[in-house]
């Protein structure tokens, strides 16, 4: 998925990626912040098959395993996109 933020930052964040790093309380022990979710069960193909902004402060994905629960703050989000390369640094190289 490429994202750009206002800032201009572009990144390609990989769906599995998105997907194995949901926030809902059925991937993440609410109470500890333990990652519940065993990304082993998750396809390799999945991919989002729709997204929807939450006020002006997240998007939720539905994701073509079926699960949508996950609300990814923007800056949740933008924590996740640092974890992959930025689309301007993977351009230099090529």
């Amino acid at each position: 998925m490429a994202i750009v933020w206002s800032n201009q930052e572009r990144f390609l964040v990989p769906y599995f990626g998105l997907r194995c790093h949901c926030p809902c309380a059925g991937c993440v022990d609410e109470h500890t912040g333990e990652r519940t979710l065993q990304p082993k069960k998750i396809r390799p193909d999945v991919k989002p098959t729709d997204i929807h902004q939450v006020g002006n402060y997240a998007i939720t994905i539905t994701w073509s395993d079926g699960h949508s629960t996950g609300i990814y703050h923007y800056d949740r989000l933008f924590q996740l996109c640092k974890l992959f390369k930025s689309l301007d640094e993977s351009e230099k190289n090529e």
